[in-house]
């Protein structure tokens, strides 16, 4: 019987273990970085043990100092969790030579499958050498071989490009994984990425527990999963989860894994890799079988025997996955405090609690909402109403995007939804959120409801108040979060707004505003977070959605301007390379990639916005940057297309801050 156990992870899957073993009655051990001394994994814990050092190198990838740490605490077992260490046969062994339990399968099993082409090759398909593609063979998918994630993945359609993308792919897989080893698969174009959860034990019993469809994704990453795989063919289903239980059969497999297939559209089902672990996703087939997967993993590493049938499904589950990222920016990461977290009526799974900060040094999940329903239309409703009712204060999330996912006419359709989803509609879906005017007019109002009423009488009606802000964030489009501005007279008889014909203000508090918009009273609730010497934020929540702004400074200071050309960092992060040639004095074509950032275990490429030259560079590799650090200036070329000689412009500031040239203009509204 395991006694104690060290999870041997962080955030959401560490927090989700820990569940489970005090449900068991199992102490638990948790292992931190300096990052994460007081992180939620950490405060749920009977133990802690510091593993020194911010990266992951340093820190959650030592396995050394993870067995260290469970002898020093006494645990007789350790859970791996999924990323990190989980697959890795090395660490797996030292553990079991350190007399205790490993929670996985035998490091055999983990080393067959732990190279995608020696995967490949184990179920019959033989991978494609990057070198030896032609023309005919496109498009292909480049893939890390020891890699997962989406890192180190690229779609290459163009054999000219092969080169180019193969060597970021190879240095991104070093990076991520220490093994630079790619290899090359058909791509296929609306593809549905399909996996069967399979859970083995040591008396010769494996279980399919169904499929789930994972093919929601964005830069190869999943975004929403439901189980079963809506749509697909009875007789494909049982296919695909024989050939599961096949795979594992054939390692000697124990533990619970997953193995994953792209379907095309013909109905052709395509092996892709077995994951040796828990998955994200594992939560839609607990709700949809009733069982605790942890749980099953700990009584089989206890030697248990399984049932010999699994349990029998019953209805549907939907998982979406809520990042702190900006999806209408590229997807980039958000750090900052999670001030709000409560998505009431499904199942909430995640590592973060209200107060608790959002770093850089790790990936941008915050948490997992899960809704169970006898249908797949109920569920899906559930789980879009329950994020659109949510509070979800701080940095800007995806949140937005999921709700109109889940409320899309294509996602409604069984089936239809493959890995192409948001290549045709992410513009639409990241367009301005509806209602974000009447939102910003409940910001603005529940902020003059917090200030002393008007003064003295006066004998001439007085000019509107003005109230601008940014935002919503996260669903303004490319070019930035929009601009709303409210404006607003307070009389004795309440508030007017002279600029919106058809709202009327039926009562205004500091935290909630209740406003008739052409006959129909909706309720506003605002929570505004300030911070000493700047903006701050403000959320408004509303039945029909929620907003996050951030108040504009009624004088904008002139000098917040960079020179033209000027690359800041969109989000902070690590440099991790500079293209070949890029240099200051080069001359650079529109669009060409500069560099390469490195945030929450994805890359963001920062490119050139126009055709010129390179007249400052503050970027090298391993440097570490934050918001609105100046990376690079590109001076354009005038028009008619002569470039101008290389020279550092005024605004390099060799700091690395922003230019802030003098300002020139008066301060006005």
């Amino acid at each position: 019987m395991i006694e104690t156990l060290l999870v041997a992870n962080r955030g959401e899957i560490a927090c989700r273990v820990l569940r489970t073993c005090r449900d068991l009655g199992v102490a638990t051990v948790a292992v931190h970085s300096d990052p994460d001394a007081g992180a939620l994994h950490v405060r749920r814990a009977d133990a802690a043990v510091r593993l020194p050092g911010a990266a992951p190198a340093d820190t959650y990838l030592r396995g050394d100092l993870i067995v260290a740490a469970a002898l020093a605490a006494g645990a007789d077992a350790v859970h791996p969790g999924y990323g990190f260490l989980s697959e890795n046969a090395a660490f797996a062994r030292a553990v079991e030579a350190a007399g205790l339990t490993w929670v996985g399968p035998p490091p055999a099993a983990i080393e067959a499958m732990a190279s995608k082409t020696r995967a490949k090759r184990l179920m019959g398909v033989a991978p494609l050498d990057p070198a030896a593609l032609t023309e005919a063979d496109l498009p292909v998918l480049v893939k890390a071989a020891a890699g997962g994630g989406g890192r180190g993945m690229r779609v290459v359609r163009d054999l000219s490009a092969l080169a180019g993308e193969v060597a970021a792919a190879r240095a991104e897989a070093l990076s991520a994984f220490g093994d630079d080893e790619v290899f090359a698969e058909p791509y296929v174009a609306g593809g549905r990425h399909v996996e069967v959860q399979v859970l083995a034990d040591a008396h010769g019993t494996v279980w399919a527990l169904g499929t789930r469809d994972c093919s929601l994704q964005r830069r190869h990453q999943k975004v929403i999963e439901e189980a079963p795989a809506p749509g697909l063919p009875p007789a494909l289903a049982d296919e695909l989860c024989a050939t599961a239980v096949r795979a594992a059969r054939a390692i000697g497999y124990t533990g619970a894994g997953t193995v994953e297939f792209l379907v095309a559209a013909d109905g052709t089902a395509h092996f892709l890799e077995m994951n040796t672990r828990l998955q994200v996703e594992h939560p839609v087939t607990e709700a949809l079988y009733g069982v605790d997967l942890v749980a099953l993993q700990l009584r089989v590493a206890e030697g248990a025997a399984l049932p010999p049938e699994p349990p029998a499904p019953r209805g549907h589950a939907v998982e979406a996955r809520l990042y702190a990222e900006d999806p209408a920016r590229g997807f980039a990461p958000q750090t900052g405090t999670l001030h709000a977290l409560d998505v009431p009526g499904v199942r909430l799974d995640t590592g973060y609690a209200a107060g608790d900060g959002i770093g850089v040094h790790y990936d941008a999940l915050l948490a997992k909402a899960v809704a169970h329903a006898p249908t797949r239309r109920e569920a899906v409703r559930a789980l879009a109403r329950a994020l659109e009712r949510a509070r979800v204060h701080g940095p800007a999330t995806n949140r937005e995007l999921l709700v109109r996912t889940l409320r899309h006419p294509e996602f409604a359709e069984p089936g239809r939804v493959d890995t192409g989803f948001y290549d045709r509609y992410l513009a639409d879906l990241t367009a301005p959120a509806p209602g974000a005017g009447h939102a910003a007019v409940a910001a603005a109002l529940a902020e003059a409801a917090s200030r002393p009423g008007p003064g003295a009488w006066r004998n001439l009606p007085s000019a509107p108040r003005t109230r601008a802000y940014t935002g919503p964030e996260g669903a303004g489009g490319s070019d930035g979060p929009a601009a709303h501005v409210v404006r607003y007279h307070r009389t004795r008889d309440g508030y007017a707004l002279p600029d919106r014909p058809g709202v009327r203000v039926v009562s205004a508090a500091p935290d909630l505003v209740r406003l008739d918009v052409d006959g129909v009273v909706r309720p506003y609730a605002v929570t505004a977070y300030p911070v000493p010497g700047g903006a701050g934020t403000v959320h408004v929540d509303a039945p029909t959605g929620s907003h996050r702004f951030t108040p504009r400074p009624r004088f904008p200071d002139p000098a917040e301007r960079t020179a033209p050309g000027s690359l800041l960092a969109p989000m902070p992060g690590t440099v991790v390379r500079v293209a070949d040639g890029v240099a200051q004095g080069a001359r650079v074509e529109a669009g060409r990639p500069l560099l390469w950032l490195e945030a929450m275990k994805m890359e963001h490429q920062v490119t050139a916005p126009a055709a010129g030259v390179v007249t400052a560079l503050h970027a090298e590799p391993g440097r570490q940057v934050g918001v609105g650090a100046l990376l690079a200036v590109v001076t354009p070329d005038p028009p008619g297309g002569t470039a101008q000689p290389a020279q550092r412009p005024e605004a390099a500031d060799p700091s690395g801050e922003p230019a802030r040239p003098e300002p020139t203009d008066p301060p006005g509204e």
